[in-house]
């Protein structure tokens, strides 16, 4: 009998024993963290782990450019790379990041070095991705030496791209280079998105001297690609630690899936996005224009959202009892609930306190209490609301203030005007026109602010500047345009239309310009086919007119002091309107220049005004000429990607012109016998535009007069044949022909000045100079 008792005691410990056991096996299978590889295919290379999309093998991966190998032929640890039959030598990759779409591959060094003979040893370096892969924004490009250039580059053609940092050395520096990387011995620039082949070279800018003491110091220079963080540049160590061989830095790539969009892809049967996960576009994250997507698991839930997201079991999971006084219950997505013990009760779902059986009277005084809290709670809630709605009264003024409000309003008083046209916007109208300034409203950015779309409350589309937070001089840029925009009234000057002073940072309303800028039309940037010669002389006779009208007749003379094709935008009837007047100056009535710091756009900027500091009318008159030149040339202002006679446009049209070259730089595509004449005609002319002294240019008004007289002959080559007819000529204009007669009046006789293409003009007067003098 007792041996029976002992039998059936030693089962129950056994079935004890096994219910611990699998209770146990459950918590750890699942604490085991979810796979990453492909089922069936290995997950590691060394200590990387290589997860889905990418796999080791063409199998093991999703598409074959996701497809890695594992390097195994040395003794060090294995290398995870990418397997292409093109690559020269592979990409070795160091890190992946589903969440991010990112994954961080190491680069070589380039470098540039002299020995004590002067001997010239030089290492380029290049970064070729597959094809679905570009270099995230996320690195810099730094270049370190004495007196370097450095020059990434990517492509050719309508791909190709450049970009440049020069590091300098001098002596009156001190002995030692600077801790910051500010382009002595050390220069640092962030790099635009999309580069995807690249190819990076650093030169000397004067080759080796070994008696200066910095060269002889530092014979190497070094140009390099590399990740946020990976890099800080130290004058003691930076230039030994890049000196070892074979020396490479990490760089960020950005990937995604395919070239569909999330909204394309998921209508596909090859979309890769598993259960309890979410798409994102490519573009949404890299702020790339390319196409692709990622996939990442819901808020809650774990592991690979290519094969397939899981539910967080934050009762396993957490390092603490989540439940201390009852039991967890898990409630996917992301959450759990307490089921309470005997003698508690739920104080929420996830909290449970001790069961208090409290009386009428303590239920009384808990209820009165509670009353009295709330009383208390409304008190200090509208005390808040009160002092937070005189405080943001008090930060408006503040803002009002440093943004230049009252600067503007001296200035106006000063100018002897107010911007009667121009509306007080508030900040809550220009958020809600922006979409509260979301990024795919951004029409354009520059050095001090951004320009937004927005759509007002009347359904009218408007440009919203806003400047960048931090930007120098930023309330001065912004006044002056303010300033100078209030004293012009002209068809081909964009339209202020309103400000706000009142937020962090100033913002400006434009007329919305719906057709672009010139530079875009000109080189073909997305705008279908090239302007014709027709609409190119239609866009320079008006934008010259503009120019005119600022020089000659408003007020108070005002120079734009920022010509160039981006600052001129096409409406849809491709009529030209100057913006951007955050650089414009006033010129007094008793001056004819004014000194000022140089300020311009490299191209573009005016020789003598660069060397002299001295601003003239004419400085725009030299910009004007560069945009001549582009109109019919079809080349930038400057590029570095031509040869060096021909990187600066203005020298070599004009060098061009000198050697009776002019035929052979025009552009083909719009020039023809038809408007050869006229072409020729704009090309002296832009010559003349580009005199390098001031006193040798003709002055906007002329430039003006004589780009109409050209457009009017253009649209009407009949006059250049009146002498066929000299009887019906004679008839129609009358003989003899009195030259008074063809004094015309352009000023602009319409409410707001702008009547015809030359309106707006102050009290100025043009002499037709007809085609068929030589009839009379």
């Amino acid at each position: 009998m007792a041996s029976l008792h002992d039998r059936i005691l030693v089962t129950l410990l056994s079935l004890l024993m096994l219910v611990a056991a699998t209770t146990t096996l459950l918590a750890a299978q699942t604490l085991v963290p979810p796979p990453q590889a492909k089922p069936g295919c290995r997950e590691k290379c060394g200590d990387l782990t290589i997860p889905y999309p990418f796999g080791l093998g063409e199998a093991c991966s999703m598409r074959p450019e996701f497809t890695i190998t594992c390097d195994q032929s040395t003794t060090a640890t294995p290398s995870a790379n990418f397997t292409n039959s093109t690559f020269t030598f592979p990409i070795t990759i160091t890190n992946f990041s589903l969440v991010d779409g990112e994954l961080q591959v190491m680069q070589d060094i380039a470098r540039s070095c002299y020995d004590e003979e002067g001997n010239h040893t030089k290492r380029r370096s290049s970064l070729k991705l597959p094809p679905s892969y570009t270099i995230s924004t996320k690195n810099s490009f730094f270049t370190l030496g004495c007196n370097v250039l450095a020059v990434y580059q990517q492509g050719v053609d309508v791909d190709y791209q450049i970009g440049v940092n020069v590091a300098l050395c001098m002596d009156i520096l001190g002995k030692e280079l600077t801790e910051a990387c500010i382009g002595v011995g050390c220069a640092q620039t962030s790099i635009p998105s999309g580069l995807q082949n690249i190819s990076i070279g650093v030169a000397s800018l004067n080759g080796y001297n070994a008696s200066d003491p910095w060269e002889s110091k530092y014979k190497c220079s070094y140009a390099f690609i590399v990740e946020e963080g990976n890099f800080t540049f130290a004058p003691k160590t930076s230039f030994e630690q890049l000196n070892t061989t074979n020396q490479q830095l990490p760089v960020a790539v950005n990937w995604a899936i395919g070239d569909e969009s999330c909204a394309v892809a998921k209508n596909l049967t090859d979309y890769s996005c598993k259960e309890n996960t979410i798409c994102v576009d490519r573009s949404t994250i890299t702020n790339e224009t390319a196409a692709g997507y990622i996939c990442q698991c819901l808020p809650g839930y774990e592991g690979n959202p290519y094969l397939g997201c899981r539910d967080i079991d934050e009762c396993t999971t957490s390092s603490r009892d989540p439940c201390p006084n009852g039991k967890c219950v898990n409630s996917p997505p992301g959450n759990y609930s307490c089921k309470c013990n005997k003698g508690f009760r739920n104080q929420d779902d996830m909290t449970c306190i001790p069961y208090s059986w409290s009386n009428n009277t303590s239920l009384k005084i808990s209820l009165g209490v509670s009353i009295g809290f709330l009383v208390l709670v409304v008190l200090i809630s509208w005390m808040y609301w009160e002092m937070n709605k005189r405080r943001l009264i008090k930060l408006k003024k503040k803002y009002f203030k440093e943004n230049g409000g009252l600067t503007l309003q001296q200035q106006l008083a000063s100018h002897g005007g107010a911007v009667e046209t121009t509306k007080i916007f508030t900040a809550e109208e220009l958020e809600k026109a922006t979409n509260n300034y979301h990024t795919d409203e951004i029409l354009g950015e520059g050095a001090y602010g951004t320009v937004y779309k927005g759509i007002l409350p009347n359904k009218k589309a408007v440009a919203i500047k806003k400047s960048k937070i931090g930007a120098p001089t930023q309330s001065e840029q912004f006044v002056n345009e303010v300033i100078v925009l209030s004293q012009i009234n002209h068809r081909n000057v964009v339209k202020l239309l309103g400000c706000c002073f009142e937020t962090e940072v100033p913002l400006l309303v434009y007329e919305y310009i719906t057709h672009g800028t010139l530079f875009e039309h000109i080189f073909n940037k997305g705008k279908g086919s090239p302007l014709s010669w027709e609409l190119r002389l239609k866009i320079a006779s008006e934008t010259a007119g503009a120019l005119a009208y600022l020089h000659s007749s408003t007020s108070t003379p005002i120079i734009h002091r920022d010509v160039k094709a981006t600052n001129i935008l096409l409406d849809d009837n491709y009529t030209a309107k100057v913006s951007d007047f955050g650089a414009s100056r006033f010129i007094p009535l008793d001056q004819t220049e004014l000194a000022t710091l140089v300020q311009g756009t490299l191209g573009y900027l005016d020789p003598e005004y660069f060397h002299s500091n001295q601003l003239t009318e004419k400085s725009d008159v030299y910009s004007f000429g560069v945009v001549l030149a582009e109109l019919l040339t079809s080349r930038v202002a400057l590029s570095f990607a031509r040869p060096d006679a021909e990187r600066c446009l203005a020298s070599f049209f004009v060098s061009s012109i000198e050697k009776d070259c002019l035929i052979e730089i025009l552009d083909a595509d719009i020039v023809n016998e038809g408007n050869i004449d006229t072409a020729e005609q704009v090309a002296y002319l832009a010559k003349r535009c580009l005199g390098i002294r001031g006193e040798e240019r003709p002055s906007m008004k002329e430039v003006a007069m004589e780009l109409e007289g050209m457009q009017n002959t253009a649209k009407h080559p009949w006059r250049n044949n009146a002498n066929l007819c000299p009887e019906e000529t004679e008839y129609l204009l009358g003989s003899p022909i009195n030259p008074e007669a063809y004094i015309v009046n352009v000023k602009g006789d319409g409410d707001d000045g702008s009547s015809g293409t030359t309106s707006g003009y102050d009290s100025m007067q043009i002499q037709m100079l007809m085609p068929y003098d030589d009839a009379r």
